[in-house]
């Protein structure tokens, strides 16, 4: 058995009066709720962090942790990769970003457009977010229709109509045959409910029922090859050849939302499941932990960008756009991800999910666990889930998943809530022993607890 880290126990005497406590006091002074972003893990704080070093994170009281989160999964590389450290040191030295266009930006998108099927032309944004507001826009634009669809409990950044029905719950969520769209924030326009079609994940016929209902209104259905948020769930062939010829016929634009799952493969994930899209919205890996969002798709699509007349029918502009140090960065991250490199992390996902499957099918545990590539997510249920509504967690369901993801910063690895992670190119299959051996002790130590949660 591999030797488990000792860190500070969450919630202990010492991690109590911890140098993160107290710039946890400092910051609720200058900050709404103590953080600026409302995806930071606190429990009761947030954890600071000092600096990373390959796979491993250092915090400001001087523990290490094992990276399963990876800033939400951008870094691939891990931390202080030095083929990108090198590459932007050596851009800051001749400037940060201009107002004109540089080579690196040329480079960075040759290089996606060749890799990545269906990528024939490339637009730069400066997040995940944008990048999928702009490609629902360019589908708008092209199709002269507002509506869109998109399927319930996906993430896809901060944009009005893509957060509808993103944290759903069996009070609000409504039918299996007629979901709810459901607003995400106070205050929500209706306007935005209005437009947003709810579709179920791998439910070929309701897909059709609802997109042939309202097909003139509709111009793209937003979707994530295997939605993070809602489980990890890989696409059923039959749903995927429902959503291909139904928007073909109907003339609606496929858009994947490849901001955290392009790491899948070297050619994304639409090229491993299956899909065909139009349009792709990209991110996260292609940025080399920069700051970056990507448009791409297909030419005749991406005209709606181009200047007729002296004016596109989608202006896209942005002050940050194609910064030559998210330009640089993110060439050296994807030069680095070759074959090789994917084959590497192929292996250690499929080595992490056989393991952890193993224990949980031994024991007969309530868990199972998803995921596909170098991602994972433990769910507790015995069942896998095909769709989001499959993963909702009653309170001890919930109660244990907390305790676990505990249990792990105990033990010097950082596992994100819902217990959905991340491997980087620097882990080694020591550090994948390291994980089944913590969710092995884990379960042993939560046995009456596991128990409990099957009686919900």
């Amino acid at each position: 058995m591999t030797t488990l880290i000792t860190s500070h126990p969450v919630g202990d005497s010492k991690h109590r009066s911890s140098e993160s406590e107290r710039l946890f006091e400092k910051a609720c002074k200058v900050f709404p709720d103590g953080m600026t972003r409302a995806t930071i893990e606190k429990d009761p704080f947030p954890r600071y962090m000092a600096y990373g070093e390959g796979a491993y994170l250092y915090d400001v009281d001087g523990n290490q942790f094992l990276d399963l989160n990876g800033n939400f999964t951008t870094l691939i590389h891990g931390h202080g990769f030095q083929p990108i450290v090198e590459a932007v040191q050596r851009q800051l030295s001749s400037g940060s970003c201009f107002a004109n266009p540089t080579v690196h930006e040329i480079a960075l998108a040759e290089t996606l457009s060749a890799r990545i099927p269906n990528v024939d032309q490339v637009r730069f944004v400066n997040s995940g977010t944008e990048a999928v507001m702009f490609a629902i826009k360019a589908a708008r634009a092209f199709t002269g229709r507002p509506g869109i669809a998109k399927f319930e409990g996906s993430y896809h950044g901060a944009y009005d109509c893509v957060e509808v029905s993103q944290a759903a719950t069996p009070e609000n969520w409504g039918s299996k045959e007629n979901p709810n769209s459901v607003p995400f924030y106070h205050g929500a326009p209706k306007s935005v409910l209005d437009e947003t079609v709810v579709l179920r994940f791998n439910d070929a016929p309701q897909l059709e029922e609802r997109l042939k209902a309202r097909a003139g209104e509709i111009a793209a259905v937003l979707v994530d090859p295997m939605p993070s948020r809602a489980g990890l769930i890989p696409p059923e062939p039959e749903f995927l050849n429902s959503l291909h010829n139904t928007c073909h016929d109907l003339g609606i634009v496929i858009i994947s939302d490849e901001v955290l799952n392009l790491r899948q493969g070297y050619q994304g994930a639409s090229a491993r499941y299956g899909l065909q899209p139009d349009l792709l919205a990209m991110g996260k890996i292609i940025g080399g932990g920069l700051p970056i969002g990507a448009i791409g798709g297909r030419t005749e699509i991406m005209k709606v960008f181009t200047s007729e007349n002296g004016r596109p029918r989608l202006p896209q502009g942005g002050t940050f756009s194609a910064n030559p140090l998210s330009m640089v960065a993110g060439l050296a991250s994807m030069e680095a991800l070759d074959h090789q490199a994917f084959e590497h992390l192929e292996s250690l996902g499929v080595k992490l999910r056989t393991g952890l499957s193993k224990i949980m099918s031994e024991r007969s545990l309530p868990f199972s666990v998803s995921g596909g590539g170098s991602l994972f997510r433990i769910h507790p249920t015995a069942e896998l889930p095909r769709e989001f509504r499959d993963t909702f967690e009653a309170p001890r369901q919930k109660a244990v998943m907390k305790s676990l993801t505990r249990f792990f910063a105990s033990n010097g690895v950082i596992l994100p809530n819902a217990a959905a992670g991340c491997l980087s190119t620097p882990m080694t299959e020591k550090e994948i022993d390291l994980v089944i051996d913590i969710f092995d002790e884990f379960v042993r130590e939560q046995e009456s607890e596991i128990a409990a949660m099957e009686t919900n």
